[in-house]
């Protein structure tokens, strides 16, 4: 499985709103780019279409913000079309490992991602391309390399989640952005942030019922903070349409209150809903119980490390109770010659990662200097570009944190969770045996309850299940570091070179 002769300047994983920005920014700064996505098209998952069979006449009516994707996809299309960059949809990256050194592409000298002279290092990236049984490995070597692999739903379980008609809120959109369809005709959505609300809104102007809103944060939280409320007034406009749209629709919105158990026999038929105290404990005395066919339940989202953690790339805790990537100023990573963009620096949403994909993209091309004499006044308005997107990623950024810091789950949920619920959904490990091997078997880790119990070793590998284990073995959330970021056909590995192994 050797990797291409051919190097490229920058290869790209992931081709959401940062990856795709960064993409089309350093195809214009005249690097050669390829781009690596586990989708058939770009846009990740906060711009995913709708299907080409389905006929959607107006897609751009499922997103917020479709104007700023169709520019960067348009101009994703011109570059690719024009030899600048190399699409490669279906690409799942499971690893990145370091090659020798890279020599001075021609016009050009090599440096190191401080922009040092130098050789630069040459990196290969593996990955599953198609899919099964079709599958085949590919590789891309390239001098530098963007991670912008996104971010996955945050569940905390609950009695009953393990029911059909149970999906993630960011699922139920998905559903309705790709498939044109609804979890179900009665639709509660719970949890915790600000996408609960744009998912409320979507189901019901696409023909839902959203009896609630059940939200265990409270909004009060953001009185704090009202400095940075009033310098993101854009962000202001957006609650105050999503609010107008629950109106309109007549949903209710209960806040500091969450789904503690969803009943039904063969798909849900209700949930119980109670109020929760500061720490998010459930009062007693307060449980009521709502009709519904469907629950959209997500509180917030995860970065997606996996492909960083693996490369040795340093990750610090994120006012949400996540872990991100730790990254300087120009979007690099702890490791020389890797940039990130995105949610993996912390969840911010769209408008923030294709800021910082775009601020990503300048520092590397500066770090591998392309060749030529700017253009009279090119530096001087450079200059200036730049420091508006680092002004406004300053801003987005102590938004994103604000709203982190708001929504993150009290310590109290787990009161919600009996010993008999499911927490590990791929292994079926009740809470009980994590709590049993916490409390009574010493463990005080998520690793050493996954050896004890099995949490955490199904086919997600955690990424549903790990902040629930975390949480019940009394463990802050850690970054696991992993030597493959997805599964890998056998034979993929048997021939990669000895080098890569």
């Amino acid at each position: 499985m050797p990797a291409g002769p051919d190097p490229v300047d920058l290869a790209v994983v992931g081709a959401g709103p940062a990856g795709l920005a960064a993409a089309v920014s350093a195809a214009g700064l005249g690097l050669r780019v390829a781009v690596l996505d586990a989708g058939d098209r770009p846009g990740g998952q906060y711009y995913r279409h709708p299907a080409p069979g389905l006929g959607a006449a107006r897609p751009e009516a499922l997103h917020h913000g479709w104007a700023a994707f169709a520019a960067r996809e348009a101009a994703l299309r011109e570059h690719v079309a024009a030899g600048r960059i190399t699409h490669l949809p279906l690409h799942h990256v499971w690893t990145v490992v370091p090659g020798g050194a890279a020599e001075a592409p021609r016009g050009r000298a090599a440096s190191g991602p401080a922009g040092a002279a130098g050789p630069a290092t040459l990196w290969t990236l593996h990955a599953v391309a198609g899919h099964a049984p079709d599958e085949r490995a590919a590789a891309v070597t390239a001098r530098a390399v963007l991670i912008a692999t996104g971010s996955y739903e945050r569940q905390l379980p609950f009695p009953g989640w393990t029911l059909p008609g149970v999906v993630g809120a960011g699922g139920a959109q998905a559903m309705l952005k790709g498939g044109l369809v609804l979890p179900g005709r009665r639709v509660v959505v719970a949890g915790s942030g600000p996408l609960l609300l744009a998912v409320a809104g979507s189901l019901a102007a696409a023909g839902a019922a959203v009896p609630a809103v059940v939200e265990a944060a409270a909004y009060t939280a953001y009185a704090g903070r009202v400095p940075v409320l009033l310098r993101n007034p854009g962000k202001l406009v957006e609650a105050a349409v999503h609010g107008g749209a629950l109106a309109r629709h007549h949903v209710r919105l209960l806040t500091r209150h969450a789904v503690t158990e969803a009943h039904g026999t063969g798909r849900i038929e209700a949930v119980t809903v109670a109020r929760l105290d500061r720490d998010w404990r459930p009062l007693p005395g307060t449980a009521r119980r709502i009709p519904c066919d469907a629950l959209a339940v997500g509180h917030g989202l995860v970065p997606q490390l996996e492909l960083a953690t693996g490369l040795g790339c340093a990750t610090r805790p994120g006012p949400d109770g996540t872990v991100a990537l730790v990254l300087d100023a120009e979007q690099r990573t702890s490791v020389p010659g890797i940039w990130s963009a995105g949610e993996t620096g912390g969840i911010g949403g769209a408008q923030l990662a294709l800021v910082e994909g775009e601020l990503a993209a300048h520092s590397v091309a500066a770090a591998l200097r392309p060749g030529g004499p700017p253009a009279p006044g090119a530096d001087r308005r450079a200059g200036r570009h730049l420091g508006r997107l680092t002004r406004r990623r300053a801003r987005l950024r102590a938004f994103a944190d604000a709203m982190g810091a708001a929504h993150r789950p009290g310590e109290g949920w787990t009161g919600w969770l009996r010993d008999d619920a499911v927490v590990c959904r791929c292994e079926e490990v009740p809470a009980g045996r994590i709590r049993e091997a916490a409390d009574d078997l010493g463990a005080r880790d998520a690793r050493t309850v996954k050896l004890l119990t099995r949490a955490g070793m199904g086919w997600c590998q955690g990424r549903m299940c790990g902040p629930a284990v975390a949480a019940l073995a009394g463990q802050e959330p850690a970054a696991d570091r992993r030597p493959f970021s997805c599964p890998v056909p056998l034979r993929h590995l048997a021939e990669l070179p000895a080098t890569d192994r």
